[in-house]
C-alpha cells in the first residue's frame, strides 16, 4: 500500500503539480506579454497575450519550435495580405474570393504536411484574415496592422520563451524515451506470440503501428530543447523507423512455417524479455533441427532479421539515453495523400465563401471581424482529425469563454485601469482553463484550450483597458453567429467520410505495387515507416464503419508486400547493413 501511495502523483484540488506549474507558467507569461506591449505602447496588445495563449504547450521544445513556425508563418502571412490587398482592394468580391482560395491553399499544404508544420501553414491562412480582413474597409492601413501585429508577436514569443526558461519548463525527451520503451516491449510481446504461435489480430497491429507513427510530429520538437537536442531527435527518430522495422520482421516470420520444437520456442522467446542479454547469437547447429517446415533456411534467415533489428532499436534508444551521436540515422518519412490534401483544400476554401457570402448579405457592420473569426476555427480544425467536430467544440465553448469574460470585466475589473488589477483579475481565468486543458479528457481538454483563446479574443486587453457592455455585446453576438455559420456550412459542405478517405489510401498503396513506385529515393527501412504512416491514417478513419477490419487488413497486406519487395531486393543485391 505504501510503495502504491508514493508512487501516484501529488495533486492540488484534483491536478497534478505539473499541471500547475504549466498553468502558472501560462498566467505569467501572458502578465509579461501584456506589460511589455503596453511598455511599448503597441496599438493590439491583445495579440501578443493571445500570442502565449496558442503557443501554451506543456514542454519547452514544443512552445520553442511552434513559435519558430508562428514566427515564419506570420511573415508568409503578412506578405500575403499585402499582395491580396495591393491587387483586389477596389473589389471586395474578389478580394473574398482571393481569400478563400489563400485559404484553400494553406488548408491544402496543412493536409500534407503534420505537427507544427502544418499548424504553421493554416496560421499562414488566417494571418490574412487578421490583418487584411479587419481593414477591409481601410485598406491603406493593412500595413500598418500588420507591423503591429508582428510586434505583438514577437513580443508573445519572448515572453513565453523567457518565461519558459526562468521556470524550467520540462523537457520532453524522457517522456518520448518512456513512450519508445513502452512501445518496444509491445513489438517484443508481438514476437514472443508469433514464435510461439499464438494468433495475433490485424486490428491490434494496426493500433501498435499508429501509436509508433503518432509520436513522429512530437520527437521534432526535441531538437530544440538543448544544445543535444538534435542528437536526442535524431536518435528517437531513428527508432521509430527501426520499431516499424522490427514489426515488419515479425510479420514476416509470421507468415513463414511454425516451430514445432517448443524447447527452440521458448529459447527464441526469452530473447526479447527485457531481462534478456542482447546480442545476435543464433541457436546452435543442434537447434537448427527445430526448425521444420519446406523452408527453413528462410525461417533461419527470418529470425536472425528479427534479431538484428531488435538490437538495432536497443542501439537507438540507447543513444537517446546517453546522448551519444549516431554513425547513421534514419529519416522518417511521411506519406502524403494529393487526393486528400486537394478535397480537404477545396471543401475549406467553399464553407469561407459560404460563410462569406453570408456576412456581406446580412449587411452588418462589424462582419469582418466575424469572418476574421471564422478563418481561425478553420484553420485550427483543420489541424485537428475531425475539422466538423472542433467548429462543435468552439460553438460550444464560445458562450462559456464569453460567460466568463463578461465576469472578468464587468465583475471582477468592474473599471479598474491599474495594471496590478489586471494582472491579478486574470489569474484564476487563466490558470483555471490552463488546467482544464492538461485534463486527459479530449473534450475538456478541447475546451479548455478554446477558453484560453477566446477568453483573450474577446477581453481585447487594452491601455487602459476599455469597459463597454454594448461593444462587448456585440463581439459576443458576432462570435456565436460566426461559429454557428460556420458549422452550417460544414454541414452543407462536409468532409470527405472515413469509407472513401480509406479507398483513397489504398487504392494509393496499391497503385504502388503494380507500378513498382515503393521505394520512394528512401532507404528500405525509411519507405517502410512511409507506408506504415499511410497504415496508421487507414487505421485512423472511422473504426465504426463495417468494412473497417476488411480495410486494415488489406492495408497491413499491402504493406507486407511492398516490404518484403525492398528487403529482398536489398538482400540480392547485398545491401543489407
Amino acid at each position: 500500500m505504501t510503495a502504491t501511495t508514493s508512487a501516484l502523483p501529488l495533486t492540488v484540488a484534483g491536478f497534478p503539480l505539473q499541471s500547475w506549474a504549466f498553468a502558472v507558467r501560462i498566467w505569467i507569461a501572458a502578465i509579461v506579454a501584456l506589460l511589455v506591449s503596453f511598455w511599448l505602447q503597441l496599438s493590439t496588445p491583445s495579440s501578443a497575450m493571445l500570442t502565449v495563449m496558442i503557443l501554451a504547450e506543456p514542454t519547452r521544445g514544443q512552445a520553442l519550435e511552434k513559435a519558430g513556425y508562428r514566427l515564419i508563418a506570420t511573415v508568409i502571412g503578412v506578405v500575403a495580405s499585402i499582395a491580396i490587398v495591393g491587387s483586389l482592394s477596389q473589389t471586395r468580391d474578389l478580394l473574398l474570393v482571393a481569400f478563400a482560395a489563400w485559404m484553400g491553399l494553406c488548408i491544402y499544404a496543412c493536409a500534407l504536411l503534420d505537427g507544427y508544420r502544418a499548424y504553421a501553414a493554416v496560421l499562414s491562412g488566417y494571418t490574412v484574415g487578421l490583418v487584411a480582413l479587419q481593414q477591409i474597409d481601410n485598406p491603406l492601413h493593412v500595413f500598418e496592422t500588420a507591423m503591429d501585429r508582428g510586434a505583438a508577436i514577437a513580443v508573445g514569443v519572448l515572453s513565453i520563451t523567457l518565461v519558459n526558461d526562468l521556470l524550467s519548463a520540462p523537457d520532453r525527451h524522457q517522456q518520448i524515451g518512456g513512450q519508445l520503451a513502452v512501445l518496444h516491449r509491445r513489438v517484443q510481446n508481438y514476437a514472443q506470440a508469433v514464435i510461439r504461435g499464438e494468433p495475433t489480430g490485424a486490428e491490434a497491429v494496426a493500433a501498435l503501428i499508429r501509436e509508433i507513427v503518432a509520436l513522429r510530429p512530437d520527437i521534432s520538437s526535441l531538437a530544440a530543447e538543448s544544445s543535444s537536442g538534435p542528437i536526442r531527435s535524431a536518435a528517437a527518430r531513428s527508432a521509430i523507423v527501426a520499431l516499424v522495422g522490427e514489426l515488419q520482421s515479425v510479420r514476416a516470420l509470421a507468415e513463414l512455417p511454425a516451430i514445432t520444437d517448443r524447447v527452440l520456442c521458448e529459447r527464441l522467446a526469452h530473447a526479447f524479455n527485457a531481462d534478456a542479454e542482447k546480442s545476435l547469437s543464433f541457436p546452435t547447429d543442434e537447434d537448427s533441427a527445430g526448425l521444420t517446415g519446406t523452408a527453413p533456411t528462410s525461417l533461419e534467415g527470418a529470425l536472425r532479421e528479427l534479431l538484428r533489428r531488435d538490437a538495432e532499436v536497443h542501439l537507438y534508444l540507447s543513444s537517446l539515453k546517453s546522448e551519444k551521436r549516431l554513425s547513421r540515422s534514419w529519416r522518417a518519412p511521411l506519406y502524403r495523400s494529393q487526393r486528400v490534401a486537394i478535397e480537404s483544400g477545396w471543401r475549406a476554401a467553399a464553407c469561407i465563401a459560404v460563410t462569406s457570402a453570408l456576412l456581406v448579405l446580412a449587411g452588418w457592420t462589424n462582419a469582418s471581424f466575424a469572418l476574421s473569426l471564422i478563418v481561425v476555427i478553420v484553420g485550427l480544425g483543420a489541424t485537428t482529425p475531425a475539422p466538423r467536430a472542433f467548429t462543435a467544440l468552439g460553438l460550444v465553448g464560445t458562450p462559456i469563454a464569453i460567460a466568463l469574460t463578461g465576469i472578468l470585466e464587468f465583475f471582477v475589473l468592474n473599471g479598474a485601469s491599474d495594471f496590478p488589477l489586471l494582472a491579478i483579475g486574470l489569474a484564476p481565468f487563466l490558470i483555471g482553463a490552463a488546467l482544464v486543458a492538461t485534463l486527459p479528457n479530449p473534450v475538456l481538454s478541447g475546451l479548455g484550450k478554446v477558453n484560453l483563446i477566446f477568453i483573450s479574443a474577446v477581453l481585447a486587453a487594452s491601455n487602459p483597458q476599455t469597459y463597454n457592455p454594448q461593444a462587448f455585446l456585440f463581439t459576443s453576438l458576432f462570435l456565436c453567429i460566426a461559429s454557428g455559420l460556420l458549422l452550417g456550412a460544414q454541414y452543407l459542405i462536409p468532409p470527405v467520410s472515413d469509407a472513401q478517405r480509406r479507398r483513397w489510401l489504398l487504392a494509393s498503396a496499391r497503385h504502388e505495387l503494380l507500378s513498382g513506385r515503393i521505394d520512394r529515393h528512401y532507404a528500405a527501412e525509411e519507405a517502410t515507416f512511409r507506408d506504415a504512416v499511410r497504415v496508421a491514417r487507414v487505421t485512423a478513419a472511422g473504426p465504426t464503419d463495417a468494412e473497417y477490419r476488411d480495410s486494415v487488413e488489406e492495408a497491413l497486406a499491402y504493406f507486407d508486400r511492398a516490404a518484403a519487395i525492398r528487403f529482398g531486393r536489398n538482400h540480392t543485391q547485398g545491401r543489407l547493413p
